[in-house]
């Protein structure tokens, strides 16, 4: 019965967390038209209030409006990503325009915007703090930026764009969804010569469960793909799997090459309409860089500064596979893992496979959740009572050192069918102060793909997995910690080129002996890791950092290649990111290989002209762990400005401010360059 969808009224639960028993796939069609409706009405009320327009009848109670909506999108969009079937695609495939247009009405409300404008024009800021004046801020850009400005045709053009534009990323994001799992590496006896027991266990696991006992099973799942290039001595196969990871949604019924192209060409006249040559334009208007001409200079100084450096790792990575082959080597992109694998491991002794006995998964949370309790006093505390979307996530309570309630996280650790590749944050509730005063804290879910266990091994994650589960946690950290007043402002509600920073600050750790001293135990002796392994894996960290570098950068330059195109384009898309490319590829093209039709971070995951924004923040946040080396890198005091100067202020501020207030000046790419080793190679 539609009277008794469970998302009608706010969730009757211990800390609000979600009733997933009480939630079926039926009930989100109903309940987000019904938010639609509530939504609409409250609009139309703010937009038809006789009263002279304030900050408070107008922004504020704009930024109250659509409880109900708000809360079954915090449920919905979550679960398309990591629980989605069919049904629920069919429900996101019919919703998406419906919404669309929804948002688009509310931007487009011609007396509304009169209203916003009116207190805009007449803001008094010395009556409001630095968080009311962005809200301010955020609320006026928003609808300029979303057409409130546009006149006649041009504003339906835009409403006809933006729906368009919904309904291509969500068909993007689908198609890459359902295009992964459709390829399989089927291994027998004579294959598997160079796998490690691990990737065995895990290729042997996979074929059981396809019925297969006789065969190990090889994915395009980031734990079973990156093990296989990384050790399998068989060339022809990992150049047969490699060809099958770069050549998704290339063709065939899930191809997203006329898809992307539209993507882009959409954005740009949406961007004209706005005003602006190019959609990076119009884009980076609301970030740190502004810009393109900064993206481009940052981009083009690392560019610079670690390409030579690259060129020389690639000519000693040849070298070293040549002595190995006792023959000339031409190195392949399905060869960089292999042989860069083999010469660290010849460099420094060391290798995945050595330390994962040492990163056991439930070791590893421990130490994870030991960090933030040594940091920030946070505590975290097993919920078994809380409902779950999947058998296997796991809920914990988190408090402060006083035992107050800070929020609650939600661990999906494992790939499955209906789950996206890769590891995200995001929330089910954000953090605000509701209209009593109420400090409603924030329900987060951090969710990866990580190595499954076996029936014989548990859980054993590779360093670059410990990494990862650092860098989402730093996400988790950056929204349980926060304290705003506004929900739109709260946590990570910041410019898409800073909201990386708290999560790559927390990568560091895994390189410093006394975070790993913490937690690293053998599985089945529990003694601790060696100091000369922990040794060894630190003097490695440096090791092909101007290759991943350069790497990062080829993808930054994809994203501004695509965006900062100045008129339609119909061209070939495989010519088009050869070309964006070009001046940092490591490799010749390979015929048939593309990123740009799996790019779900640009096309369909809020990217766009943005993904340079993990090299900005990785400048920011190198600059920041300096100032934790200087003074110690649990030093409370420092910990404790970290987070009210940055990791508690959310969006209410601008970035540089926040940050300057922390450490006192601007970051510059010093701190990277000397922590990549990148300033003594030169």
């Amino acid at each position: 019965m539609i009277e008794n969808n469970i998302f009608f009224k706010p969730f009757r639960t211990t800390g609000g967390m979600i009733p997933f028993d009480r939630i079926t796939t039926a009930d989100y069609e109903p309940a987000i038209r019904q938010g639609i409706k509530e939504h609409d009405s409250e609009v139309k009320a703010i937009a038809g209030n006789e009263a002279e327009a304030t900050f408070e009848n107008t922004i504020v109670a704009l930024e109250r409006a659509g409880a109900t909506l708000n809360r079954v999108l915090g449920v919905f969009y979550p679960m398309l990503s990591a629980n989605a079937d069919d049904a629920l695609m069919a429900v996101s495939e019919l919703m998406a325009p419906v919404l669309s247009e929804h948002f688009n009405s509310i931007t487009l409300n011609e007396q509304l915007w009169q209203r916003v404008k009116y207190v805009h024009d007449h803001f008094d800021a010395t009556h409001h703090d630095a968080e009311d004046r962005m809200l301010m801020r955020e609320t006026y850009d928003g609808f300029v930026r979303s057409g409130a400005n546009l006149q006649g045709e041009d504003r339906e053009r835009y409403r006809e764009l933006s729906k368009r534009l919904t309904e291509l990323t969500l068909k993007f994001d689908q198609n890459a969804l359902k295009e992964t799992p459709r390829y399989e590496l089927w291994l027998t006896e004579a294959d598997i010569e160079g796998l490690p027991e691990s990737a065995l266990d895990a290729y042997k696991q996979a074929a059981k469960d396809k019925g297969h006992e006789d065969k190990w099973l090889v994915t395009l799942d980031a734990p079973s793909y990156g093990p296989f290039m990384k050790y399998s001595n068989r060339r022809d196969l990992r150049e047969k799997l490699y060809k099958m990871y770069n050549r998704q949604c290339t063709a065939g019924e899930y191809c997203n090459l006329d898809v992307l192209r539209d993507i882009a060409n959409t954005r740009l006249e949406i961007a004209r309409l706005m005003g602006s040559k190019t959609f990076a334009e119009y884009k980076l208007q609301h970030t740190m860089a502004e810009r393109p001409e900064a993206v481009y200079d940052m981009l083009n100084r690392l560019r610079d500064a670690y390409l030579p450096v690259e060129r020389q790792e690639m000519e000693r990575l040849t070298r070293f596979a040549c002595e190995c082959e006792g023959k000339p080597v031409d190195i392949m992109p399905w060869d960089y893992a292999y042989y860069s694998n083999k010469e660290k491991d010849s460099m420094f002794e060391i290798n995945d496979e050595l330390l994962r006995p040492y990163f056991e998964l439930s070791s590893v949370t421990k130490g994870v959740f030991g960090f933030a309790k040594r940091m920030y006093g946070l505590r975290f505390t097993p919920n078994d009572d809380a409902q779950v979307f999947h058998p296997e996530v796991e809920v914990y309570d988190v408090t402060d050192e006083d035992g107050k309630a800070v929020g609650m996280l939600y661990l999906d650790f494992f790939p499955r069918a209906t789950k996206q590749s890769g590891a995200w944050m995001t929330s089910f509730r954000e953090q605000y102060i509701d209209d009593n005063g109420n400090d409603v804290r924030p329900l987060v879910t951090l969710t990866m793909n990580f190595t499954r266990p076996t029936d014989t091994k548990p859980s054993l994650l590779t360093v670059r997995e410990v990494e990862t589960f650092m860098h989402e946690f730093g996400h988790a950290l950056h929204q349980l910690l926060s304290r705003c007043r506004y929900q739109s402002l709260s946590g990570t509600n910041v410019y898409r080129d800073f909201v990386e920073v708290p999560s790559q600050f927390n990568e560091n750790y895994v390189y410093e002996r006394e975070f790993l001293d913490s937690f690293a135990r053998h599985y089945q002796t529990g003694e601790p890791v060696p100091q000369e392994l922990i040794d060894r894996l630190i003097a490695s960290s440096q090791y092909g950092a101007a290759y991943a570098c350069v790497r990062q950068l080829g993808f930054g330059f994809i994203d501004m290649s695509w965006h900062s195109i100045t008129e339609p384009y119909e061209g070939d898309d495989f010519t088009f990111e050869y070309n964006a490319v070009k001046d940092v590829q490591a490799f010749e093209p390979v015929e048939g290989c593309i990123m740009s039709p799996q790019f779900t971070h640009i096309f369909s995951g809020g990217y766009a002209a943005g993904y340079y924004g993990y090299k900005w923040a990785e400048m920011i946040e190198c600059d920041a762990f300096d100032k934790f080396k200087q003074d110690g890198i649990f030093n409370r005091d420092t910990a404790r400005s970290w987070v009210e100067n940055v990791l508690s202020r959310g969006g209410t501020e601008a970035p540089m401010t926040l940050y300057k207030r922390f450490r006192g000046s601007e970051p510059g790419i010093g701190a990277m360059m000397r922590r990549d080793g990148i300033i003594n190679k030169k």
